[in-house]
C-alpha cells in the first residue's frame, strides 16, 4: 500500500465539566487527508483549499510535525505527499487540529503496516495539539481516533477509556463564524480552584459519566455543570448565556462550550428536540448578525477510518 485516504471526525472536548479529560466524536463533519509514500525523503504538504494562511512547512504544519515524530521514532527517512481537506475551521472549538493529527497518525501507521498501538498513536497525535495550543492534551485526538465517548484517565502514563453511551442521545452544535484560539482561551483560565468547587466539579463529572453509561438522562442533566472553563470562556462567545438559556428552555439535557469555543453544544433526548434547538440557535445568531453552522449528530462510535487505499 503506497497511498491512502482517511476521514477523521470532528470532536467535542471538555464535554461540560470534563476539562481536558472528556471527549466525544461527532458524525458527518470532520476532515479528509490523503497521504502517499514518496521515493524522496521530503515531507510535502499541499496547499489546503480555503485555508491559504495555514503553514505548509513540515516543521510548522500539524501533519508534518506528527509524521516526522513517528518516522523519527522508527529511525526512518521517508518522503510523504500529504493533501488535507478541512471542513472544520481552525479556531472553531470542534477539534480542527485534532482532526489533522488523528488523520495523520492513522494514515502513516497504515502505510507503514501498523507498527504502533492505538495508545501510541494518541501520544503522537498529542504533539500536534501541543504545537497548536502549547499543551499536549488528548481529549480531542483520542475521541477523533478511537470514536465514541472517551475519558482521559491519566496523562502520565497515558490511559484512555472508552465508555458506553446512550445510542439514542443526540447532540446539536452551533458554530458561530468567529474564531477563538485555543492557546488564548487557555491563558485566561484560573490556575487554582477552591476545595468546595473541586468537590462539586468531581460530583458533576461522576453524575455525567454515570448518566451516560446507564442511559439515565436526568443524571446527564444534573452533571452538565462546569465550574472551570465555562464561567470564564463564555465571555469570549457573543450571546452565550442567551443561547444556553434558549437550549435549556427547549428541553436540552445540558448545554456548554465545545472545546475552547466559540462552538457550543447541547445534549438532547431525541432528534426532534435537537432540530428544534438547532433552528432556534440559527435564528438567534442571525438576529445577532453572526453567520453560524448548525450540526445535528449522534455520538460517533467509529472514529478515524480508511476511505480508500492503493
Amino acid at each position: 500500500m503506497k497511498k491512502i485516504k482517511i476521514f477523521a471526525p470532528a470532536t467535542i472536548a471538555n464535554v461540560g465539566p470534563g476539562y481536558d479529560i472528556l471527549g466525544l466524536a461527532l458524525e458527518g463533519v470532520g476532515e479528509h487527508l490523503e497521504m502517499e509514500l514518496m521515493v524522496s525523503d521530503e515531507i510535502k504538504i499541499q496547499p489546503i483549499p480555503n485555508y491559504p494562511d495555514l503553514p505548509l512547512g513540515p516543521d510548522e504544519n500539524i501533519a508534518g510535525i506528527v509524521a516526522k515524530a513517528m518516522l523519527n521514532n522508527l529511525g526512518l527517512k521517508q518522503g510523504l505527499n500529504i493533501k488535507i481537506e478541512k471542513s472544520v475551521k481552525p479556531g472553531s472549538g470542534l477539534g480542527s487540529s485534532g482532526c489533522t493529527a488523528a488523520a495523520t497518525v492513522f494514515a502513516l501507521n497504515e502505510l507503514l503496516d501498523q507498527p504502533f498501538t492505538k495508545r501510541k498513536l494518541v501520544e503522537f497525535a498529542m504533539l500536534g495539539e501541543k504545537a497548536t495550543s502549547g499543551k499536549a492534551h488528548a481529549d480531542n485526538v483520542a475521541a477523533s481516533l478511537l470514536g465514541g465517548f472517551c475519558i482521559i484517565k491519566s496523562y502520565h502514563p497515558l490511559e484512555v477509556l472508552n465508555i458506553p453511551f446512550p445510542k439514542d442521545l443526540r447532540l446539536v452544535v452551533a458554530h458561530p463564524q468567529i474564531e477563538v484560539k485555543t492557546a488564548d482561551s487557555k491563558k485566561i483560565l484560573k490556575k487554582e480552584m477552591a476545595l468546595p468547587d473541586v468537590i462539586t466539579q468531581m460530583g458533576n463529572i461522576a453524575a455525567l459519566i454515570s448518566g451516560l453509561t446507564t442511559s439515565n438522562y436526568e443524571w446527564i442533566r444534573s452533571g452538565m455543570n462546569d465550574l472551570i472553563a465555562e464561567p470564564i470562556r463564555s465571555y469570549l462567545i457573543p450571546g452565550f448565556a442567551q443561547a444556553k438559556s434558549l437550549a435549556m428552555e427547549n428541553g436540552a439535557l445540558g448545554c456548554s462550550i465545545s472545546g475552547s469555543g466559540p462552538s457550543i453544544f447541547a445534549f438532547c433526548a431525541n432528534e426532534d428536540q435537537a432540530k428544534e434547538i438547532g433552528d432556534a440557535w440559527k435564528q438567534f445568531y442571525a438576529d445577532l448578525e453572526i453567520d453560524s453552522n448548525i450540526y445535528l449528530s449522534k455520538i460517533n462510535p467509529r472514529g478515524t477510518y480508511k476511505v480508500v487505499s492503493e
